[in-house]
């Protein structure tokens, strides 16, 4: 984690508190009524199978991931492999490096594996598509759309056979030697969320700029 990307963070998480907190009062919800919610992905809240704050954040990366899957599709090998400039980065690129972000935070959040401190196999795996940059640039092409809709789909599969396996308390725990400060799952987890978010966005104007793309109505 970079020194540039602990700093925006700082101001994140006082900007976000407060919804930290709002989400907390749903810890006053029983299994019970966890058990038997709408499960529709616009409806946010507890999910069958899950404690209901962890079912609460379920409900979240779903529909977020699907915001992010839906305007790739029918992507060419092209589209995806397609940079502005020598600085930019691909599709394909931003969506294997969700991916990537969200496998870095199984290791921290399941496995108790301090940050940056992964077996080198999987930084060889994983750091390209984590850090992007020329190595990005110069790794991640030449696949199909499918290649990366299958790292996408594997890694949140991951994150909810292990999300199933946790309660509330799990993911109300402290780390007190976060880069950012004192963070909970919570909040980690909830910045999956938030940065999947940030790169839909991205991913969104990227599309509008490739070669060929139609003017929006």
């Amino acid at each position: 984690m970079s020194t540039k990307h602990v700093a925006g963070r700082r101001g994140f998480i006082k900007q976000t508190a407060a919804m930290t907190a709002g989400l907390a009062g749903l810890g006053m919800l029983s299994e019970v009524e966890a058990a038997t919610p709408d499960t529709g992905v616009n409806i946010l809240g507890p999910k069958p199978g899950y404690s209901p704050q962890v079912g609460t954040m379920v409900s979240m990366l779903t529909w977020m991931q699907d915001a992010v899957v839906r305007p790739v599709q029918g992507m060419t090998k092209q589209d995806l492999d397609y940079l502005f400039d020598a600085h930019a980065n691909s599709i394909g690129a931003l969506l294997l490096h969700l991916a990537a972000t969200e496998t870095y935070y199984q290791m921290n959040t399941f496995q108790g594996t301090k940050w940056d401190s992964w077996p080198d196999a999987v930084k060889q795996k994983w750091d390209p598509a984590m850090n992007l940059g020329d190595l990005g640039r110069k790794t991640i092409k030449g696949n199909e759309l499918g290649y990366y809709l299958d790292a996408l789909r594997e890694t949140r599969e991951k994150s909810l056979a292990e999300f199933r396996k946790r309660d509330d308390a799990w993911l109300m725990a402290v780390d007190q030697t976060w880069p950012w400060g004192p963070t909970n799952n919570y909040f980690k987890w909830f910045h999956v969320y938030e940065h999947e978010s940030h790169h839909a966005g991205q991913i969104d104007m990227l599309k509008k700029r490739l070669p060929g793309a139609k003017p929006d109505a």
